[in-house]
């Protein structure tokens, strides 16, 4: 069987090596950044558990450890004493219990970056409480701001919480503290807090309050659907075309390919006069399909998209001409990014558990095979 693990030597984290305590969600697709960037990485499940699914999975060699006994927990510990990085995404004490905090582990490696992925952080009163996505954006004062006016909070999948202020803000900590243990050769812990990321990806919003452009009302503001330049309108055909002609120049062109004239609605800013141009709107777009609409636009600048499904987007002509869709094992999945000139990325393949792939990884840990075969032996690795 042709191995299935990643590639070695390319992109721009070549090099560097990973040690993930499987977890699911925000802490599998960190990681995965990371394996896409070019690190390789060997994920500790304990024994009887399963992936998370083969997106967040790939790039990876994954072992099964007894992590209850003295014997898997000192395999982890000679696995971490290689490792740049280890990512966890347990509650708060999880992994003291374990005999693997970080005083027991950076003792071990002084450089190793030690990843912690949670919802509630480290401290405060929510740390040991359980919560999910919806949980995590609620508090950090998103989740009251998505949604139509006069409506329910809308949850925007749990992409906000788990994997904009989860996976994206853990990776851009764990790269930070390399680069920072580059200077000093000191590793450190990265508490990584989903409620924080989410409360952070609000920034902009946020400037918009202290400067007096936006108010606590949901679906009342420019980006919340209360501005009619910027919502989603239903088609002819049951579809959806998605708009957002912020600015003046653009809004021109919108109203051109609506064919509407400027002259008979109120200006663009005016709120009051908001709600005729909404219904206007509302008209104009009803009276061809999606497919008529994209026809229009597509080379304008009106910034007036087609809203298409996740179906949809492997065979859109934009994402097919810059390959953003790949397949893995049969199954498409999303290509690695950002992109890189000189260190492109790792080409994606699933996670493995073969044993020769798990060997060869090791080896690469500093593990030699008379160990490996006694920890088998011993039943301490699977």
């Amino acid at each position: 069987m042709m191995s299935r693990m990643q590639n070695k030597g390319t992109g721009p984290l070549a090099g560097v090596k990973v040690v993930e305590m499987a977890g699911i969600g925000p802490g599998p697709f960190g990681t995965m950044l990371l394996g896409d960037l070019g690190a390789q990485i060997i994920r500790v499940e304990r024994k009887g558990a399963g992936g998370t699914g083969p997106a967040s999975d790939r790039n990876r060699v994954a072992i099964s450890v007894d992590l209850k006994t003295d014997a898997g927990r000192d395999a982890v510990l000679d696995l971490i004493a290689s490792a740049d990085v280890l990512v966890e995404g347990f509650r708060p004490g999880v992994m003291e219990k374990l005999g693997l905090g970080p005083d027991v582990c950076l003792a071990r490696n002084p450089g190793l970056v030690y990843g912690r992925m949670t919802g509630w952080g480290q401290d405060g009163p929510l740390a040991p409480r359980a919560g999910h996505d919806i949980d995590y954006i609620a508090i950090a004062g998103v989740l009251g701001h998505v949604g139509r006016v006069g409506e329910r909070p809308t949850p925007p999948l749990n992409l906000v919480g788990d994997f904009g202020g989860g996976g994206m803000f853990f990776v851009v900590g764990v790269l930070a503290a390399l680069h920072e243990r580059s200077v000093s050769g000191r590793g450190q812990v990265v508490d990584v807090a989903m409620v924080d990321g989410a409360a952070l990806l609000m920034s902009m919003i946020r400037d918009f309050q202290a400067m007096g452009a936006w108010t606590d009302e949901r679906g009342t503001n420019v980006l919340d659907t209360g501005a009619p330049y910027y919502d989603v309108y239903e088609t002819s055909d049951g579809q959806y075309m998605a708009v957002g002609a912020i600015e003046a120049q653009f809004y021109a062109e919108l109203l051109d390919g609506l064919g509407l004239d400027a002259a008979s609605l109120p200006a663009q800013n005016d709120r009051a006069g908001w709600p005729q141009v909404r219904e206007t709107f509302t008209a104009a777009f009803r009276s061809r399909t999606r497919d008529e609409w994209n026809k229009i636009f597509e080379n304008t600048d009106a910034c007036v998209s087609p809203v298409i499904t996740m179906t949809e987007a492997t065979t859109h002509p934009h994402n097919v001409a810059r390959n953003s869709f790949v397949d893995v094992d049969g199954m498409k999945q999303v290509a690695p990014g950002p992109r890189f000139s000189r260190t492109p990325g790792v080409s994606p393949r699933p996670l493995t558990r073969e044993a020769g792939d798990i060997d060869a990884a090791l080896a690469d840990y500093g593990v030699d095979a008379n160990r490996v075969a006694a920890w088998r032996a011993d039943g301490v690795i699977g």
